[in-house]
């Protein structure tokens, strides 16, 4: 059986697939086009959505956000490590279980629009579009910071001029070159982090020249395992929510794939349970061998860590790593957006523009789109170049939480339709959510315990409620657009009533 392409755009569209069928992202306007100057390509691998995943989630969140999350809850925020990268793995394997079964750019705001209505694929894909965006600032800045640091003299907003230019000719260049070049430099920092997590187990258990093992004083001392209780560990879930996201892409990226059905599953599997080894190995090293207080930690720990190994030179390659790690992450998040913003505009949620394909196969429109607001991530580097990271690091967490609940609920709706679908083709689904419907029902209840626990943090509940504004917003913005819809519709149809 052939792997449906949703992507092609059909002389007729419904708003809604009813059924079985697989989610287009064809427009819904029911105009006819031509399809070979409106689709995308499929040249990306299940080798570049693994290491597409790994990229685009070891970025800031890690490198840079890590030492926030530390300083934050102390070394209970492994903790805060532990609650979401569980909830990550449950999560992406009931949107890989969908993708697999229905890939479209739009993934789960494809999945959300067929589920619940409309209002969800239009909140779900124009809220992700946003956090991705907010998600380019935070690279790009994290990025050219540390450059600045290697060269005084280079302003800040120069350096992040130059990588947007770079990389928006990276992502119009065609997605088999991008996903290429994607790999590499996930490889790069899949390495480094290896690397840091050998060094770091040596330093801990005093097996270096001149060190000896760190015991747990660091970890228990210095105000406890906890020293900022439950409120400490609720507003470090906000920097770990944020670190996490990004695996996400993979799904969008499976309607590129030569064999999306089989490809997005075996890329989740490993990517999951690599992301979680990282992240908790690596921060585990850091509360283990230096104080959770200690100012080196907060302003960047991999090197804080290298540096006290002894190895100078391993912690300056380090630093090139780290921008090697923002780069690529930024990277990845221009794919993002433009495919998100391919997908919404087919299904008549965003300017048809957007939806135009270059001769390379590449959304061009969506792409420059993108850039253009990393351009005002440059500006905002000119303007606010020692505060706009912590900003950015601290908008996005309470937005990832309401993407995961809608992909919760869509699963939920949509398993069902995925297992008649499979029945109906004679083909076995290629990947199911484990113990579905209650360890799904139990991530909502998770999802909602976790809301409820940033509303005792100060920080936290200020983000939940900014995140809560932003989706009446989105909503609103739907509601307008629909009535103005429905009035050209009218309008079009003279001598009808009602």
């Amino acid at each position: 059986m052939s792997t449906p392409t949703p992507e092609r755009p059909a002389a007729t569209a419904s708003r809604a697939p009813s059924g079985p069928s697989v989610p287009s992202d064809a427009p819904s306007d029911g105009t006819a086009t031509d399809p070979s100057a409106d689709h995308l390509g499929r040249g990306l691998r299940t080798r570049h959505l693994t290491m597409m995943g790994l990229g685009s989630a070891i970025g800031a969140g890690l490198f840079l956000g890590s030492g926030v999350g530390i300083a934050t809850a102390g070394p209970a925020v492994l903790v805060s490590y532990a609650i979401a990268g569980v909830v990550v793995i449950l999560v992406m394997r009931m949107l890989a279980e969908m993708a697999s079964a229905r890939p479209a750019s739009g993934s789960f705001s494809v999945y959300a629009e067929e589920a619940l209505g409309p209002w969800a694929g239009f909140l779900l894909g124009w809220l992700y579009w946003f956090m991705l965006v907010m998600v380019l600032g935070a690279e790009i800045t994290g990025a050219a910071q540390i450059v600045t640091g290697w060269y005084p003299d280079v302003p800040q907003w120069g350096v992040a001029l130059a990588v947007v230019v770079v990389f928006a000719v990276i992502n119009l260049w065609g997605v088999r070159q991008f996903g290429e070049l994607e790999f590499w430099f996930a490889f790069v920092k899949v390495a480094a982090i290896v690397g840091f997590l050998v060094v770091g187990v040596l330093l801990v258990l005093g097996l270096l020249p001149g060190t000896e093992p760190v015991g747990t004083s660091n970890l228990l001392g210095h105000g406890g395992f906890a020293p900022e209780g439950w409120s400490g560990i609720a507003a470090g879930l906000l920097v770990v929510v944020f670190a996490f996201g990004g695996i996400e892409i993979v799904t969008i990226a499976a309607a590129e794939a030569r064999e999306p059905r089989t490809a997005v599953a075996r890329a989740t599997r490993s990517i999951v349970w690599r992301i979680l080894v990282f992240y908790l190995g690596s921060v585990a090293i850091m509360v283990l061998v230096l104080p959770w207080d200690s100012p080196l930690l907060a302003e960047s720990p991999f090197v804080a860590v290298l540096d006290l190994a002894g190895l100078q030179g391993a912690a300056r390659l380090m630093e090139v790593v780290v921008v090697v790690a923002l780069l690529s992450a930024f990277n990845a998040n221009v794919y993002g957006t433009s495919r998100m913003a391919y997908s919404l505009a087919g299904r008549g949620d965003g300017p048809r523009a957007l939806r135009r394909v270059s001769r390379r196969d590449v959304p061009w429109v969506s792409v420059l789109v993108s850039v253009f607001f990393a351009l005002v991530a440059v500006g905002l580097n000119w303007l606010l170049p020692e505060a706009l990271l912590g900003i950015l690091l601290n908008a996005v967490g309470a937005a990832l939480l309401v993407v995961w609940v809608l992909v919760a609920v869509s699963q939920l709706r949509l398993r069902r339709r995925i297992e008649e679908q499979a029945r109906a083709s004679g083909e076995p689904m290629t990947l199911r959510m484990w113990g579905y419907p209650w360890l799904t029902w139990a991530v909502l209840v998770g999802l909602a315990a976790l809301a409820v626990l940033m509303l005792t943090d100060d920080a936290a509940r200020a983000q939940l409620v900014s995140t809560a504004g932003l989706v009446l917003v989105i909503l609103a913005v739907y509601a307008a657009t629909r009535g103005v819809q429905a009035r050209r519709a009218a309008g079009a149809v003279p001598g009808q009533d009602g």
